[in-house]
């Protein structure tokens, strides 16, 4: 419910007028059925313009510390992020994220939109950083189409340390979400699963991760035309 409120009538309309946010690529967008949504990721404003251009509703599966923060901002931000839908992921290890990415596997098995960030954090300078590989778990186990999205102009709206985003006078800062034609990788899981399965544990299950999420990392580099580098940006920002 909340989610529909802040895009129809508490946030999106305010976005929209003082922003004019631009989206193209909207007929891609399968019209129901589950869909793992992608992109890059330069500002905390990707969270509000990417759902904002979406024709469905978004549910991302969004940093632990979102939900954790303390005094008066960190429960507003807690609070924006519960009441849109957002999973929180524990980043201290692989089995601690199993919880959250079982809910993805839930909601994408119930015909939702899961929204990630493959890169795991806000790219340190504008690049395209190496992607995680839970996106490309998420996408064979669900059997789901992927759309990649590229977002344009968050990164001068709201730069690291701003602590709301302000429209920006230089034309090129202009806020834009592009949405590409939806990703199959069908080819490694079979109609019914059981080929991915088949691989679980094994030297080609890593192999296979590996390469969808570079398939996936080298598509939204195209249609940013941003610099790729095959670095996690974890490591750099470290």
């Amino acid at each position: 419910m909340l989610y529909g409120l802040l895009k129809s009538t508490l946030l999106g309309p305010a976005l929209r007028l003082g922003f004019r946010p631009h989206a193209r690529g909207v007929e891609h967008f399968p019209a129901e059925g589950p869909v793992l949504l992608v992109a890059n990721h330069q500002s905390f404003s990707d969270s509000l313009f990417m759902p904002l251009a979406a024709p469905r509703p978004v549910k991302f599966l969004a940093k632990a510390e979102y939900f954790t923060g303390r005094g008066v901002r960190g429960r507003l931000s807690a609070g924006f992020f519960r009441g849109v839908g957002s999973i929180p992921i524990d980043r201290s290890g692989a089995a601690a994220a199993d919880p959250a990415l079982s809910t993805a596997l839930r909601l994408l098995g119930e015909g939702e939109v899961v929204g990630m960030y493959p890169e795991g954090t806000r790219s340190p300078d504008g690049r395209l950083y190496k992607g995680r590989t839970g996106v490309a778990r998420i996408a064979l186990a669900a059997r789901c189409p992927v759309v990649p999205c590229a977002i344009f102009g968050t990164d001068r709206v709201q730069p690291t340390g701003r602590r709301v985003p302000v429209p920006s006078r230089d034309p090129r800062g202009r806020v834009r979400v592009v949405f590409g034609t939806p990703l199959d990788f069908s080819r490694y899981t079979g109609a019914d699963g059981a080929a991915w399965n088949a691989l679980a544990g094994t030297d080609a299950e890593r192999a296979v991760l590996r390469a969808v999420t570079d398939e996936i990392m080298v598509t939204i580099a195209r249609m940013t035309g941003n610099e790729y580098v095959d670095v996690y940006a974890s490591t750099v920002k470290k």
